[in-house]
Order: C-alpha cells, then sequence, then structure tokens
C-alpha cells in the first residue's frame, strides 16, 4: 500500500463578532453528453473541503499547510496551533488504481491577509471557488467526515479562548 503525508489548514478569521473559515468547492465533475439519460446527467453537490496537500520533500508539514492555504484559497495565514492528524485509506481513481494509506496533519491558522479566491488559473483544475463559511455551520457543510472533525475542534478552540 503507498502512503501519503498531506497537510491543511483550518483558517479562522472573526469579522463583527462571527467566526468563519476558509473552504474551498472542488471542480465538479465532466457533465455528461446531452444525449445522455437524464437521470444520468444530474448535478452533483458541490464538495466543500478544507485546504491540503501534499508535503513536499524536505517541507515541514506546518509550511505545507501555510503554502496549500495560500495556493488554493488566495489568502495568508499564521499559526495557532496544531488541531490534529487524520488518517484513512483510499482508492486511487486515476492513474495506477492503487490502495493508498493517507496522513493529513490540520493547524489550525488565523487569517492574516489576502482576499478569499484569488488563486491563480492553474489552480481551478483543483479549486473550482474559495469562499467563507460561518465556522459554527462548517460541521455540516464539509464534505469528509474527518475534516468536519477538524472544523468542530475548531469551533471548541475559539470558544474556549477569550484571548483571540
Amino acid at each position: 500500500m503507498v502512503r501519503e503525508i498531506s497537510a491543511g489548514g483550518v483558517v479562522i478569521r472573526n469579522k463583527d463578532g462571527v467566526w468563519w473559515m476558509a473552504a474551498i468547492e472542488l471542480p465538479a465533475a465532466p457533465v455528461a453528453a446531452p444525449d445522455t439519460p437524464k437521470r444520468a446527467r444530474t448535478k452533483r453537490k458541490p464538495v466543500l473541503c478544507l485546504p491540503k496537500g501534499l508535503v513536499d520533500a524536505g517541507e515541514k508539514a506546518l509550511e505545507a499547510a501555510l503554502r496549500e492555504v495560500r495556493e488554493e484559497t488566495g489568502i495568508t495565514a499564521v499559526p495557532i496551533n496544531k488541531l490534529a492528524d487524520i488518517k484513512y485509506a483510499y482508492v486511487r481513481s486515476w492513474g495506477d488504481g492503487q490502495r493508498v494509506f493517507k496522513i493529513v496533519s490540520f493547524y489550525l491558522l488565523r487569517y492574516e491577509s489576502g482576499r478569499i479566491d484569488d488563486v491563480s488559473d492553474a489552480m481551478r483544475v483543483e479549486v473550482a471557488r474559495a469562499k467563507w463559511v460561518r465556522l459554527e455551520d462548517a460541521p455540516k457543510l464539509l464534505a469528509y467526515r474527518g475534516e468536519k472533525q477538524m472544523a468542530r475542534k475548531a469551533l471548541e478552540y475559539v470558544e474556549a479562548q477569550s484571548d483571540l
């Protein structure tokens, strides 16, 4: 089984007393040809997730998380603390179709600067758009179980901290 090590960020910001989190929407799957039966052409619900990606050789996980956030959302952030690692296995739907064991280190980050969704054209292959969502709504909106857990951890953290 192949192993992959990735890192990502839960970027938060407080605006007018409300906590917000940066999320990305994945590009939609290719739409079927017009002559495809209607039931096979149904649009899928947008997949909302956290910015994350592979840790490059010689790069630390936190550095990768900050880079991925910048590349996938257009914003820069500063670290607050490490939230947790999530681990799961999947089968690649592209290329070799191999089974992969993946570990993703997630960090709680505070928004520093930049405009959400200000990403390069090349990044649009991976990100349809980046947007702010209310942190309290994030566990319901995110597509993946482990990422829902990270949003809940971030929410617990901000609720417990009076100095943020």
